[in-house]
């Protein structure tokens, strides 16, 4: 094999915290070629990883799909619309998702060429002392050489012993994004973010829906205000939501279209079986260094396959960085975002950082699920003197005109110095209002911060002006 290419930065994977990292350390002067092996359904590379290809983009797009169906049978009517016979064409729906996600990771490409980044398409390996080799889609192998290489793999699906993925009928996220039907029965373990939103989608569109969530609570990293709000709506969309479902089996059987699931799980009534049409496992994600790492490289893994870092992203062996969903921290395409800039800053000698307690959070069913900071729960557990204040967007002018009353906003403010230590919505359009809590909380604003901003009227926001104003017990819309 030819001498090594050489580049300042090699960056493995093209998905947020990648291709962030990449461009950025471009744009910073720095000569970078970045791997990724994914294929579009075209069969041609595609850029942007799991959150552009299967993950983020494509599940909003069928979430913001079915949410327009649904509309159509329970919202239309308050509006005095009428209509006859709505169907959906899931071919179509599906069809421009898809379109979509060519959009996004077309759109990659263009940016790498416009930032001089080098593309390479295959399967990566790191290799001692910053070497990567790359095994190519058409089975050549390119060495490369990087001063720095940061490690961006990515994750992938838990997959269940009993309940193998075979993409059609126990299926991960990337298959319940592409049913070709509503399937009648749809059973979906985990109440998770992907669980939850892809069990909306197809709950929307006319599937039974059944969620099977082994742990006893609903939502438990969310405010458990939040979360109770929450499962309320849910149920009230016809979404049957199990807690303490612990599943231990999944029988496929029949043939073709009469292929059939049939799960059994216990909760508190014992030992039970159903029997569905899809069986979506969304019991949470791993990371993706399997085969990442030749011998010798002195990058160290933990128990849970997870890269091992420090706070700057830095893997301990000299030039090597590791972002993303194969680090410690929580899966969010966003929180790649970030640690791919900060680390492509610090290799070219810049100040690099990402807080971690503002890095926000977003469920985006119907109604949306959001917070960042402290939940009430955390603080009691860590002895923090909190306050808050809540108001509910069936007060808010706005969100009762659009026909979308349901919710809350909850504000977490000290007790003794009022800096804001938490944000929590449930409620329509909360995936934006969220960021007033992340800014406040970055700038150490307060809840009288908040409190004393003007907020135009009418708009949803104003339930964070009110639930500010209601933690000193002064909201004008409440009775405090």
């Amino acid at each position: 094999m030819s001498e090594p290419q050489q580049f300042d930065v090699v960056v493995i994977g093209a998905g947020p915290a990648g291709y962030h990292a990449a461009i950025r350390a471009a744009q910073l002067g720095l000569k970078v070629a970045c791997i990724d092996a994914a294929l579009g359904k075209d069969g041609k590379p595609a850029l942007g990883g799991t959150c552009l290809r299967v993950g983020c983009i494509p599940s909003k797009a069928l979430l913001d799909s079915s949410r327009q169906f649904w509309n159509m049978g329970h919202l239309f009517g308050d509006h005095g619309i009428s209509f006859k016979d709505a169907k959906i064409d899931v071919g179509a729906m599906v069809g421009r998702k898809d379109k979509i996600v060519k959009q996004f990771t077309g759109g990659i490409a263009m940016l790498f060429k416009a930032n001089k980044v080098t593309p390479f398409y295959g399967f990566a390996t790191l290799h001692p002392d910053r070497t990567v080799k790359v095994k190519q889609h058409d089975g050549s192998e390119v060495e490369l050489a990087g001063s720095n290489v940061i490690l961006a793999a990515g994750s992938d699906s838990i997959e269940l012993p009993f309940a193998k993925f075979d993409g059609e009928t126990i299926v991960d996220n990337v298959g319940a994004l592409d049913f070709t039907e509503v399937p009648k029965r749809l059973a979906v373990i985990g109440a998770g973010v992907i669980g939850l939103e892809l069990g909306s989608v197809w709950k929307r569109l006319g599937a039974e829906v059944t969620v099977l969530e082994a742990l006893p609570d609903f939502l438990a990293a969310a405010d458990a205000e939040v979360a109770k709000t929450a499962a309320k709506e849910f149920r009230k969309q016809g979404l049957d939501i199990k807690l303490g479902a612990k599943v231990s089996k999944a029988e496929v059987t029949g043939k073709g279209k009469k292929k059939e699931v049939a799960v059994t799980f216990a909760d508190k009534d014992g030992e039970q079986t159903i029997t569905v049409d899809k069986l979506l496992v969304a019991v949470g994600r791993r990371a993706a260094s399997k085969g990442l790492l030749a011998e010798g490289t002195g990058v160290k893994l933990n128990e849970r396959g997870q890269i091992e870092v420090d706070e700057h992203c830095h893997t301990g062996v000299d030039g090597v960085w590791a972002i993303g969903d194969c680090v410690r921290g929580p899966m969010l395409a966003h929180k790649g975002f970030e640690e791919g800039i900060a680390v492509a800053e610090l290799i070219a000698g810049l100040p690099g950082h990402v807080n971690f307690d503002t890095i926000p959070w977003v469920i985006y069913t119907e109604p949306e699920i959001a917070w960042v900071g402290r939940t009430e729960q955390q603080l009691k557990e860590e002895g923090v003197p909190y306050k808050t204040g809540s108001f509910p967007f069936a007060a808010i002018g706005r969100a009762v005109a659009m026909g979308e009353p349901a919710g809350f906003v909850k504000v977490i403010a000290h007790a003794e110095t009022d800096r804001v230590l938490g944000l929590h919505l449930v409620g329509v359009g909360v995936s934006e209002l969220v960021h007033e809590g992340v800014l406040a909380m970055e700038f150490k604003g307060s809840a009288d911060d908040l409190a004393r901003i003007c907020h135009a009227h009418p708009t949803l926001s104003e339930a964070i002006h009110d639930a500010a104003m209601a933690v000193d017990k002064r909201a004008i819309h409440k009775a405090n």
